[in-house]
């Protein structure tokens, strides 16, 4: 089984857990057939699966904002979070880093009122700004591809609001008040690049709408005790009882409420107590479901991997989705997205093609020696940049003597005299002339991701499939 985009971002073994799910598909005993077979537990995994996403955005916004003041990547709620540098080999906080883009991050309530967001004229400089609402939606994605990379003004408003934007501002309305603005911005990871993306960075400005032509500075955090910062999100909500799920989701909901398009599931969630707007009674709640319905529930999201129906597609060994961003009432495809890849991009802006074993379903390793070639004119159709990442077994960056962590067109390749381009993955250097298409790898095993940024939407494109990934293959 292949994985998707950022997978074991949260600090989870996606593979082990999907594992898990198969496992507990071969259960059985009197719980199952008295619980799970029944109609009424079947609406509550339904819910739970519907909250996931809502839930673990609230416990990953806790963690991130749990400080006094800025701290590496974490800042209070309405706080601007300025990524300086790509992580090294030594970084070991987040699976699958990058180092294409720095990011440019924050979370804010815009329930209360708006919050305005201002961005500098960037130059030319490849960019891109979504902003995810509480239920990981991509509600606005400003950038390169859609507005372009001059100075730019924007109001983001809550549910509900009907004030008078400002001029010279564009409104983006939030359909609930948690807003997670993620943005990324290209960086060739130079001092001189460095220096040019740390001003712009400082260019940027959030504030309440209220603090309109103040000089605003964000009030100090307060530290909450009770908040685990320690063990990784997904794990704190997996522990979750059902009944304290379903009372955190019920409270969220009032001030995150779902779309109108979700009508006809919380329908059939009034069947538990799961009301939009009201709080949840869990005395009412099954208390034998209480640790098994979140442990099923969790699994049925996790096997969406193999039982996707299209949502995960596999093609040479690369695995990867172009349903992520937007899901309407794919609920288990927001799930697994959260679960895997929280803050996951639309498919216009990016596409994550994963591959942890070859088209033949071996494993990578360091004692061979592969090559990734691409053919004269199919380098990846995009329009923003590509890469290939190298990564342990446990999807971090690999040491390696030239710290070169991955491979793309501004690393300056050579291409082949016929104008293809072949890609060198092994642990030895393959000698001085190749070195500039030799792309690290351990000594063991290994796994690879292609990072597509803004896929060209003109010419055969991996979003419809015109376009295919080679393989990555193995040399003698």
């Amino acid at each position: 089984m292949t994985i998707s985009r950022r997978a074991l971002l949260m600090g989870g073994a996606a593979l082990a857990t999907a594992a898990t799910a198969r496992d507990a598909l071969a259960w059985d005993g009197p719980l199952y057939d008295l619980a799970e077979g029944t109609e009424e537990f079947a609406v509550a995994s339904d819910a739970y699966v519907f909250g996931y996403p809502l839930v673990t955005m609230e416990y990953t916004r806790r963690v991130m904002t749990n400080v006094a003041a800025t701290q590496a990547m974490r800042a209070p709620m309405g706080t601007l979070i300025k990524a300086r540098a790509y992580p090294d080999a030594a970084f070991r906080d987040v699976t699958a880093p990058n180092a294409d883009t720095l990011y440019t991050t924050a979370f804010f309530d815009v329930g209360a009122e708006p919050w305005v967001v201002s961005i500098p004229d960037m130059k030319g400089r490849y960019f891109l700004l979504p902003f995810l609402d509480g239920w990981t939606n991509v509600f606005q994605v400003p950038g390169s591809r859609t507005t372009g990379t001059g100075a730019q003004t924007f109001l983001v408003t809550g549910p509900g609001w009907s004030g008078t934007v400002p001029d010279g501002m564009v409104q983006l309305k939030a359909p609930t008040s948690m807003v997670w603005m993620l943005g990324r911005i290209y960086c060739t990871g130079t001092p001189e690049d460095y220096a040019a993306v740390h001003a712009l960075q400082d260019q940027f400005r959030l504030f309440p709408l209220s603090a309109l032509g103040k000089d605003y500075i964000p009030p100090a955090g307060k530290v909450d005790l009770s908040i685990d910062m320690k063990t990784p999100v997904r794990d704190q909500v997996n522990a979750l009882s059902a009944a304290d799920y379903f009372t955190l989701l019920a409270e969220l909901m009032k001030t995150n409420p779902p779309a109108l398009k979700d009508a006809p599931a919380l329908e059939r969630f009034k069947g538990i107590g799961l009301v939009p707007g009201q709080s949840f009674d869990a005395k009412a709640l099954d208390k034998t479901w209480d640790k098994r319905l979140p442990q099923l529930s969790f699994d049925r999201i996790m096997l969406h991997f193999k039982f996707s129906d299209g949502d995960v597609k596999d093609v040479n060994g690369w695995g990867y989705t172009t349903k992520a961003g937007v899901y309407g009432t794919d609920y288990l495809q927001r799930a697994l997205i959260t679960a895997i890849g929280l803050g996951a991009n639309r498919p216009q802006d990016a596409v994550y093609p994963t591959s942890l074993k070859n088209k033949d379903g071996k494993t990578y390793s360091g004692a061979s020696r592969y090559q990734l070639r691409f053919a004269p004119g199919q380098l990846p159709p995009v329009k923003g940049f590509w890469s290939l990442t190298m990564y342990d077994a446990n999807m971090f960056f690999v040491a390696n003597p030239i710290n070169r962590y991955s491979m793309s067109i501004r690393t300056n390749p050579k291409l082949e005299a016929d104008g293809s381009l072949v890609i060198y993955i092994q642990n030895e250097s393959p000698g001085a002339d190749k070195e500039a298409n030799w792309l690290p790898a351990p000594k063991d095993r290994f796994n690879l991701m292609l990072r597509l940024y803004w896929p060209d939407e003109n010419d055969p494109s991996i979003i419809d499939g015109s376009w295919v990934i080679p393989a990555v293959t193995k040399v003698g």
